[in-house]
């Protein structure tokens, strides 16, 4: 059995970069982020801390905020380390973490980390075959580590936009994490997920108030980041964007489908989500700078999150 995902609100957020900051102050963050009536927070891969050492910092901090990797990329990490780490946060904080694994792309894995990026969804099912695998080194001691005698492991998701990424979610994970999609991509997923799958989503957001140029370009500028990755040009490909929308940093069209801006806008597009099949929307909201926390943001859509109220977690079945 897969083990279930926790209860989670309709809404919670997504930071990048909350490693940037000395822990004391993420700590802090995730504190105000739990007192706001957020569901969820989810780190991205780290970029000067480990997502699994700073998930234990934000979870000691907080009393029921649920804390997720969105994703730990799978490149360089032994599924051993992975499965202790996230055996150990479970341990410590019962039901209040979920493993969100995924391949990234090659821009990342061999730009950044040096290494080979290659066939993605095999490694990435050689992977879960190893987590899910009887530990050998219990083995060596004399203990039974099948998974079966073991206590339940860490509910896990992992990051998917193809087809065949939602396919591998669904038949070996609780569910799946879509990042930079639309409600269609969302609709899509799920139809292909069936009903007893979770699906996160991810959205970028601007509710800062900004005149509507200027909060444009701070979301050109996030798209930008993205458009040399293949993996999101395929997948905005699938839902008809053409390679003229890819070009001087994205198409007014394809930014405006990608981040929402401005609270009505945001509110619609959360509904959108959730109404297409999203269980569980995170929100990233787009800071002045990418190393600041949207603390004014956060405050801000706030009242969305608690309006969202609780939805029941997702059971996945058996796999």
């Amino acid at each position: 059995m897969e083990p279930t995902l926790p209860f989670l609100n309709a809404v919670g957020l997504w930071v990048p970069g909350m490693d940037l900051r000395p822990p004391a102050e993420s700590a802090a963050a995730a504190a105000e982020i739990e007192a706001l009536g957020y569901g969820a927070l989810w780190l991205s891969e780290g970029l000067v801390r480990d997502p699994f050492m700073e998930a234990a910092t934000l979870l000691a901090a907080t009393r029921s905020l649920v804390v997720g990797t969105g994703i730990a990329v799978i490149w360089g990490r032994h599924p051993r380390m992975v499965r202790g780490q996230a055996r150990a946060l479970l341990d410590a904080h019962p039901g209040r973490f979920v493993l969100g694994l995924g391949t990234s792309h090659a821009r990342l894995v061999e730009g950044v980390l040096g290494l080979r990026y290659e066939r993605p969804l095999t490694a990435l099912r050689d992977h879960l075959d190893q987590l899910d695998a009887p530990d050998p080194l219990l083995a060596l001691a004399g203990i039974d580590g099948s998974p079966a005698a073991d206590a339940p492991g860490a509910p896990r998701v992992l990051a998917a936009l193809g087809p065949r990424a939602v396919a591998l979610a669904r038949d070996r994970a609780a569910g799946a994490f879509s990042y930079l999609v639309t409600p269609e991509h969302t609709a899509r997923a799920r139809a292909a997920l069936g009903p007893d799958r979770a699906l996160i989503v991810e959205q970028a957001v601007v509710a800062s108030g900004l005149p509507a140029e200027r909060a444009r370009e701070r979301a050109r500028q996030h798209i930008a980041g993205y458009l040399p990755a293949a993996p999101y040009r395929a997948s905005w490909q699938r839902l008809g964007f053409t390679e003229a929308d890819f070009t001087d940093g994205g198409s007014d069209r394809l930014v405006d489908a990608l981040v929402a801006i401005g609270d009505e806008r945001i509110a619609e597009r959360v509904t959108a989500h959730l109404a297409a099949g999203a269980d569980h929307v995170c929100l990233q909201a787009l800071p002045a700078h990418p190393a600041a926390l949207p603390l004014d943001q956060w405050r801000r859509l706030a009242p969305l999150a608690r309006q969202a109220g609780r939805r029941p977690g997702v059971r996945a079945a058996d796999v």
